[in-house]
């Protein structure tokens, strides 16, 4: 497993396959401690311009709006939240009891309740201080 602490941006950016996350954010120290506290993520490397947020084996980049100056995305955000509108990210293997209760307090707000799912998951929709939908969800039994 590769030091996320102190692999260079270059070798890290070399190193990632399949598919990537990006989160642009205002804050990125508030939403790294959201889903931290939230939903129990780890998170490595957190600057004021970055941080990386590990679920599993997959990792999420939350980038500053300054980092993204020149990209050409950097246009389209909206001035007032929510930003992630159309975004469900679903963090599986977590309770989402647990997430729920956590989550105003985090700066979170619940905009789906956990519920059982036909689809045979319990799962609850959270918005974060950004305005990205997390679906917290595990199996029912």
């Amino acid at each position: 497993m590769t030091d996320l602490e102190t692999i260079s941006p270059a070798e890290f950016g070399r190193g990632l396959r399949g598919l990537g996350v990006n989160l642009l954010c205002r804050d990125v120290g508030v939403m790294a401690q959201f889903l931290k506290q939230v939903f129990g993520l780890t998170i490595h490397r957190e600057s004021p311009d970055f941080a990386l947020a590990r679920h599993g084996e997959v990792l999420m980049q939350l980038h500053s709006d300054a980092t993204f100056g020149r990209h050409p995305l950097h246009a389209l955000l909206p001035e007032t939240p929510p930003r992630g509108a159309g975004l469900q990210l679903y963090l599986f293997g977590i309770d989402p009891d647990m997430a729920a209760e956590r989550a105003e307090a985090a700066g979170g707000v619940v905009i789906e309740p956990p519920a059982n799912k036909p689809h045979g998951l319990r799962e609850a929709t959270i918005l974060s201080p950004e305005g990205y939908a997390f679906s917290p969800a595990r199996a029912l039994t």
